[in-house]
């Protein structure tokens, strides 16, 4: 195992493991993981160790994901994620809700692996215990649940959630684009949606579904002057796979309860007329305020109406 990590971080400038004095747990990995109440697998190819995952508990439903390697020859034949697999079952088999992990700054290659897992970054970077010089990414995700992404958050799921507006516009949403939606196009879109987060003009929220980044919605809250109280409910996306289980409904919630701790007491939105969203808003308690005629074009050029909703807030 010693051998692996050290083969892994010899692809970035002066990254050199010195188990006995910066990981003494490396030394006696069975045991130090055993005390912690959490298990270590490694997997093994000719006699040597080829990839290596571990996972141990923090309580409240929290389970740290630790040492997760794979030999760079293997990279892309699919071990880390048979790996990560293993992990992730037997945390939320033991009853974890929130998976969370570390990452040197300098793996990039790693931060894309775990950003095309749902994980989004979280919390702040700190030195790795040991290794002052070291410096650490935290990413984390809910098994199941929403949450209010920040700045770093954001940015760290765009490809994400590009995924899932291209998947949402392929099924035929009408959501600013006409299907196909190319990715370079879905990831500026995304990009231009963390950089109004940064700014404070957007608040940006995302669903998980079984581990998996499945949904999200915006609330605009960059509004004019005199309409400060106001804020709009858009791009409202669940990935088709997971529809019907209850994901947008927490969405449209979890935007009203951001917008309550805005301070805004007045919500707006427009969506086409007829769908699946506008029967969604309804059941929530949104009026209707009245329909557009041939407010937006599909992919063939025919007009479609949209309706307008709002929604005083208590």
């Amino acid at each position: 195992m010693i051998a692996l990590i050290s083969r892994c971080w010899a692809d970035y400038p002066n990254c050199i493991l010195d188990a006995e004095n910066d990981e003494p747990g490396l030394l006696s990995p069975a045991s130090t993981y055993a005390a912690q109440g959490g298990p270590l697998w490694v997997a093994e190819a000719a006699g040597a160790v080829i990839g290596m995952v571990a996972t141990v508990p923090h309580g409240d439903g929290d389970w740290e994901v630790c040492r997760v390697y794979v030999h760079p020859d293997l990279h892309g034949t699919g071990l880390g994620h048979r790996l990560l697999d293993t992990a992730e079952a037997h945390a939320t088999g033991a009853g974890a809700t929130r998976l969370h992990l570390w990452t040197d700054i300098r793996f990039d290659r790693a931060h894309r692996f775990y950003e095309k897992r749902g994980y989004v970054r979280a919390g702040p970077i700190r030195p790795l215990d040991g290794m002052p010089d070291v410096l650490e990414f935290g990413y984390a995700k809910p098994v199941d649940g929403v949450w209010m992404l920040d700045a770093a958050g954001a940015a760290s799921a765009v490809r994400g959630l590009a995924d899932i507006f291209i998947a949402c516009i392929e099924d035929g949403a009408s959501v600013s684009y006409n299907r196909p939606l190319a990715p370079d196009m879905a990831q500026a879109h995304m990009r231009k949606a963390a950089s109004s987060v940064a700014r404070g003009a957007c608040a940006l929220l995302a669903a998980w579904s079984g581990g998996s980044l499945a949904g999200t919605v915006r609330l605009q809250l960059d509004t004019p002057p005199n309409q400060r109280h106001r804020a709009e409910v858009s791009t409202l996306l669940v990935r088709p796979a997971h529809r019907r289980c209850g994901l947008g409904r927490a969405l449209v919630r979890a935007a009203e309860e951001a917008a309550v701790q805005a301070g805004r007491t007045l919500l707006t939105l427009g969506t086409e007329s007829g769908g699946a969203a506008a029967r969604l808003y309804a059941s929530l308690g949104w009026t209707g305020a009245g329909c557009i005629p041939g407010y937006t074009l599909d992919a063939s050029g025919q007009p479609r109406a949209a309706t307008i909703f709002y929604k005083a807030l208590g």
